[in-house]
């Protein structure tokens, strides 16, 4: 396979450094960390502001937050309970919370295993800040009793970021530390993850990246806010170098071995974390399947298990290929950081693994007409709604949110860019943006109509 006509043409340091300079000057991002791991070698390049009102460039070793791939490394300290009998992922949540009430008693029916693969059917998207004490989980959890389910345990896969804080409370109950202590214990510690944390206490003595909006002439100015409600911890609260994500993806490649080969975990707990547990009920041209913790994708007959992440302003990609020994990251902190973290995995993948990156879903010239009648509706999360509507003669998505989502958000409503891909398929993107997602309807197995949008299930409102 030819290589791109731009890519370097060997594992150097200097001129990926470049690729990535010259990529991120035109994708214009704030600030960002490349590692590229290949073997046991891991390089790194760097480009623009950590803070751009301080004048503090990114360095090698600066942290960036890595937002949802905070979820693997919780998973994994899941494994290392599971390894030493601590934990098992077909029992109850009650096993080991025996106070915890969720609703319709699902305490006694949902698994670790239903809320490391995202089929627990809790609604997904809560912020609720509960303070910044030690205490933030457990008082998290107990709110919980009052949110209703989306779908019965089991039934579908769909994204739950409350689920992981779930599975943090119960992190702490069975070690008896705080989740990011026990974090600290089981996972950074081992690995030697010493530019790992998980507070903005210990951020603080680094070089910390800050998120950045784009202002009307074209700069960046930092974010007002720097962090997410300490309660969101396990799912999306962990703070890395861009080399520590490597070494972690590393660990994972080695099945469960550190760099002195001594196993931390069994290696079928390891390779149990990149099997597929669920099938996604839509397709968005890239995931398949999730493992624990993982997501798996394809990429010309290549497995790859991979996580991104997004907070304030922050977002971070990694993608790993165990075939190739590969693995790539990419932290940032502001911009669109998906279109750059595509052209630089278009040209490492083709360049040290000779694969190229499956096509992004685009509109198609002569769709099968929608059923916007059969589809027409209101379509309900917790705290966020997208109701389809026709305006102007064709489909539109319009999305709400409230509550503790909309505390974390930078708009509470607004419209999608939609297009007809099929008679149960839309394509949207928000305004200004490229990148087309699926929006799929489907019936769920009790006949339920549901939309299916940023990896959530929506479940039609009755």
């Amino acid at each position: 396979m030819p290589n791109p006509s731009h890519a370097p043409s060997t594992f150097d340091a200097a001129s990926w450094q470049q690729r990535l300079h010259i990529l991120a000057e035109k994708h214009r991002v704030a600030g960002a960390a490349l590692g590229i791991l290949s073997g046991d070698t891991i390089l790194c390049a760097t480009y623009g502001m950590a803070n751009a009102r301080a004048r503090i460039p990114v360095q090698p070793d600066t942290v960036f937050q890595i937002g949802s791939i905070t979820k693997v490394y919780t998973t994994t300290a899941v494994q290392c309970l599971v390894a030493q009998g601590l934990l098992d992922l077909e029992k109850p949540l009650s096993t080991w919370l025996p106070e915890l009430r969720l609703a319709d008693g699902l305490e006694n029916r949902i698994t670790l295993r239903h809320l490391v693969t995202h089929t627990s059917g809790i609604a997904g998207d809560i912020f609720t800040d509960t303070g910044r004490g030690d205490d933030c989980l457990e008082r998290y959890v107990d709110a919980l009793a009052s949110v209703p389910s989306n779908l019965p345990p089991g039934e579908s896969f769909s994204y739950c970021n409350s689920g992981f804080s779930l599975v943090g409370r119960i992190i702490s109950a069975v070690t008896g530390r705080v989740w990011d202590a026990a974090m600290h214990d089981l996972v950074f510690k081992p690995l030697g993850l010493e530019n790992t944390m998980t507070l903005p206490e210990e951020a603080i003595l680094h070089s910390a990246a800050v998120g950045h909006e784009r202002q009307h002439d074209g700069t960046f100015a930092p974010v007002a806010r720097w962090v997410l409600p300490r309660s969101g911890g396990p799912a999306g609260g962990i703070i890395s170098s861009v080399s520590d994500v490597l070494a972690f993806a590393r660990f994972h490649l080695h099945d469960g071995s550190l760099p002195n080969n001594e196993a931390l975990l069994p290696a079928e707990l390891i390779r149990d974390m990149r099997s597929p547990h669920a099938e996604m009920p839509f397709d968005n041209g890239e995931t398949k399947s999730v493992g624990l913790g993982w997501f798996l994708q394809n990429w010309g007959g290549h497995s790859l298990f991979g996580h991104d992440g997004d907070t304030i302003s922050q977002t971070a990609c990694l993608r790993v290929m165990p075939s190739k020994g590969l693995a790539v990251a990419l932290l940032t902190n502001g911009g669109p950081a998906r279109d750059l973290y595509r052209s630089l995995c278009d040209e490492i993948f083709a360049e040290l693994a000779g694969v190229s990156l499956p096509p992004l879903l685009q509109p198609k010239s002569d769709p099968e007409p929608f059923d916007l009648e059969r589809h027409a509706g209101v379509y309900q999360g917790f705290e966020d709604n997208i109701e389809v509507v026709r305006h102007e003669g064709v489909p539109l998505l319009r999305w709400t949110f409230s509550g503790s989502l909309a505390d974390v958000m930078p708009t509470t409503e607004g419209e999608y860019e939609t297009v007809v891909a099929g008679r149960d398929l839309l394509l949207h993107r928000d305004p200004g943006q490229t990148r087309w997602r699926p929006a799929t309807f489907v019936r769920l197995p009790d006949g339920r109509p549901c939309l299916y949008a940023g990896n959530r299930a929506y479940p039609q409102a009755r």
